[in-house]
């Protein structure tokens, strides 16, 4: 044996085991409790992404495969794509879908814009009853949809936007919670930037698209996500506020497939897998963004 071989320390065995066993602020975690730390979020994984597979699986199932066999088979026997075409078929899909993304495209720009210059303001300008109106936006939230929907659809009748997709996407241009989103993530920012910034001369206007805004983008990505999700996902104003079938968006659309189809579940999931497919895609476009978001909105209250 050579002499480096006994000064060398031996590691312990136990050493590597506990690393793998402890929580992330060192404490040790037995295995019964990881165990059902594991438990718990398969159960919860399966909660969630459940009812989705679901459908997917029933969306793909032939006419002739039992949906409702016992004990329930998730995969299907003879995969088909014919439940989207018989979808496209029924009613005009595509064109919902169309009116469906030019409304939650502008949502999507105007609560990206208005959020971050309200934000902005709350969070960094200096101006007399800014605490009152952060108070009015914490206010916003607390009114359920349903107690102003009549009071919108009044607005949106005296401006002569019923039945229009401009009246679906004013009322909801702005939301109240991505504005307090985008405050807390602007007043988590360091003050000494934009504090050099004014030395060097630039005003309120250069500080907000040069400095402040691209520091938040993973808000604003949150934010985006929120509006599209809103907007994509509204069943009830858009069926108060439209009533020409062609303006119809795709949640009211495929109302039509529970209505006339209710016993084709194939036909309905199929039509449910459409409407979310959009929602997923731009979640795994953002969620780096969205994450990051989470931690910058966080920084202070």
């Amino acid at each position: 044996m050579s002499v480096l071989e006994k000064v060398r320390p031996e590691r312990p065995a136990a050493t590597a085991r506990e690393s793998r066993v402890t929580d992330d602020d060192g404490r040790r975690v037995r295995p019964a409790e990881l165990l059902w730390r594991y438990l718990l979020l398969l159960a919860v994984l399966a909660l969630t992404t459940g009812p989705f597979l679901w459908q997917l699986a029933t969306s793909l199932k032939g006419p002739t495969e039992d949906i409702y066999s016992s004990p329930p088979r998730l995969l299907p026997a003879h995969p088909t794509l014919h439940n989207y075409a018989r979808v496209a078929d029924t009613i005009p899909v595509w064109d919902y879908a169309l009116n469906s993304l030019k409304v939650a495209v502008a949502n999507v720009v105007t609560n990206c814009v208005g959020s971050a210059l309200a934000g902005y303001a709350l969070a960094r300008l200096r101006y007399r009853g800014r605490r009152v109106t952060t108070l009015v936006f914490v206010l916003a939230m607390l009114v359920p949809v349903e107690g102003i929907v009549i009071a919108q659809f009044t607005t949106m009748r005296e401006l002569g936007l019923n039945n229009t997709l401009i009246g679906v996407v004013l009322p909801g241009a702005v939301g109240a919670m991505n504005v307090l989103l985008m405050r807390n993530a602007f007043r988590g920012l360091p003050h000494e930037i934009e504090e050099a910034a004014y030395v060097d001369g630039a005003n309120v206007w250069q500080r907000f698209l040069r400095i402040a805004l691209p520091s938040v983008k993973g808000t604003l990505a949150v934010v985006a996500i929120f509006a599209f999700m809103g907007a994509w996902d509204d069943f009830l104003w858009p069926l108060i506020v439209l009533s020409d079938p062609s303006k119809f968006t795709l949640t009211i659309g495929l109302n039509y497939l529970h209505g006339t189809f209710a016993n084709d579940e194939r036909l309905v999931a199929a039509g449910t897998v459409i409407a979310v497919a959009p929602l997923i895609a731009l979640f795994a476009c953002l969620q780096r963004y969205f994450f990051r978001g989470v931690g910058e909105g966080a920084v202070k209250g």
